[in-house]
């Protein structure tokens, strides 16, 4: 049977803001270019592992200033362990560059201008927009939220880029930025890729694919 896409969405909209009221950005930072650079290195890394580099990494680097005046070596070491640390390091050193030379030492806050920084694409600057400056520029689609939104039956894309398009027509904009928090707790907690917990999860009698893994 055809699934009503709009209705599963407020349905999903429903259960899950319910099930996780205090969903959040799970990279720490405290400010809009310290999400920048937490988000850059969380590129086929995990969140945990970036939080652990950031939090040595910012006290050592306190703005993009700070990134241009040290060898890229001695970066790439401080990132070592995220992974594909050369062209991050590589990435972080350019966007520092472009944020003091074309945007006043500020992180840009729409998203034509954050797409013109190294290493930044849509994922990148939706969450920051959203998370930094509580702009509803798109969806963020990761991993959790490419294969959730497939799983309960909110697109059949396989690309992030038409999967957000899908998103955003379904997902009143108010709930954007809260969309893949909440998809993302759900998926690391209950729906995550090796083993569904169906049986305790709170989509069960609307998700598509419940009992199959």
């Amino acid at each position: 049977m055809a699934i009503d896409r709009e209705k599963q969405a407020k349905d999903v909209i429903r259960l899950l803001s319910k099930e996780y009221p205090d969903a959040h950005c799970a990279l720490d930072h405290t400010s809009a270019f310290e999400l920048l650079i937490a988000t850059i290195l969380s590129a086929q890394c995990t969140d945990e592992r970036v939080n652990i580099v950031t939090g040595d990494l910012f006290r050592k680097y306190g703005g993009p200033k700070d990134y241009l005046e040290v060898d890229e070596e001695e970066l790439q070491e401080d990132i070592r362990s995220t992974g594909f640390f050369r062209n991050k390091a590589k990435n972080i050193r350019g966007a520092c560059e472009k944020i003091v030379n074309e945007f006043g030492g500020e992180v840009p806050d729409n998203m034509e201008d954050l797409l013109t920084l190294p290493g930044v694409a849509r994922k990148t600057a939706n969450v920051v927009l959203g998370n930094a400056f509580g702009i509803a520029s798109g969806v963020v689609v990761d991993t959790h939220v490419k294969r959730l939104s497939y799983r309960i039956g909110l697109t059949d894309e396989k690309t992030p880029e038409k999967i957000e398009k899908d998103l955003m027509e379904l997902v009143p904009k108010k709930h954007w930025v809260m969309f893949s928090h909440w998809l993302i707790y759900h998926g690391r907690r209950v729906c995550n890729a090796r083993k569904p917990d169906c049986e305790n999860c709170v989509l069960n009698k609307i998700c598509p694919k419940r009992g199959v893994e």
